[in-house]
């Protein structure tokens, strides 16, 4: 068993029951080949919640200041997170992001680039775009529903992955498939709230 395995089976058998996680569109994941899962940001454990929900292992970037703080750094690495320093395009993060959907992996991202103090979906910034257009990885969004307290339901929605042919064609700009992601999101924040 990898420590990724463990870390999530771990997490999972305390976190399904304390939050009653639900995970709905599970049909919808690809079961191989790169994928790029895009979620809305709501809370600090988004990430674990995200990812022990969905049927294939997740890698995510992470603040480059956690890799630092000693034992946790090595944990989150060890989770499949990479550093990106965050506030400037940092083209090593970029390069990593790229290399995991080459590699066939699946690739969590929050587009907002960080959590929403209101809980409402914010602007999500170019990066998904980028990583969408850059790749062949199929585009899922995904919709975290709180809230996150003790044994009240919080609901995890896996949409269908999104068809990015014409917007590759057409030339989109990654702010532009940004923008489409997000309407996907909202959809299914809207759908299943």
């Amino acid at each position: 068993m990898t420590f990724y395995s463990f870390a999530k089976s771990v997490i999972y058998a305390i976190f399904k029951p304390w939050y009653r996680i639900e995970a709905l569109g599970l049909e919808h994941f690809p079961m191989e080949g790169p994928v790029l899962l895009c979620a809305n940001h709501i809370h600090n454990f988004d990430p674990m919640v995200v990812g022990i929900m969905a049927p294939r292992p997740v890698h995510y970037m992470a603040k480059e200041e956690l890799f630092n703080v000693p034992i946790l750094g090595n944990i989150v690495r060890k989770c499949n997170a990479f550093p990106v320093k965050r506030g400037f395009g940092d083209r090593e993060a970029l390069r990593t992001g790229l290399k995991v959907l080459k590699e066939g992996h699946v690739f969590g991202l929050f587009p907002e680039g960080h959590r929403s103090k209101t809980g409402e979906l914010g602007k999500g910034l170019a990066g998904a775009g980028f990583f969408a257009l850059r790749s062949n990885a199929s585009v899922v969004p995904c919709a975290v529903i709180g809230p996150y307290k003790s044994f009240k339901k919080l609901k995890v929605i896996y949409g269908k992955p999104i068809p990015m042919e014409k917007m590759k064609q057409e030339k989109a700009s990654a702010e532009e498939v940004t923008e489409l992601i997000m309407e996907e999101i909202h959809k299914l924040i809207k759908e299943h709230r």
